[in-house]
């Protein structure tokens, strides 16, 4: 099995974009504004999320479907007798 990068994700800016909508919101703004630079971090940390996760979900299917694949299915036929 390849080992896997589990370098921690550097989340600050999506830390500091939620907490600029939090003030917003506490102060009743109804925008907020973010500069470019931030905004380029933003979409970077998200990307880098939600690679990571599309990359664990892809893996847990990987390892989950084998051992579903696996396994005996089990039928049990009562004619219906204790449906209400």
């Amino acid at each position: 099995m390849p080992t896997k990068n589990l370098d921690p994700i550097n989340t600050f800016p999506v830390q500091q974009f939620i907490q600029t909508v939090k003030s917003a919101d506490a102060s009743r703004a109804k925008d907020i504004r973010i500069d470019i630079e931030n905004a380029k971090r933003l979409a970077f940390t998200l990307g880098e999320v939600m690679s990571r996760l599309n990359g664990d979900m892809e893996q847990f299917i990987k390892e989950h479907v084998q051992n579903i694949d696996n396994e005996p299915v089990e039928v049990q036929l009562d004619g219906g007798a204790d449906w209400k």
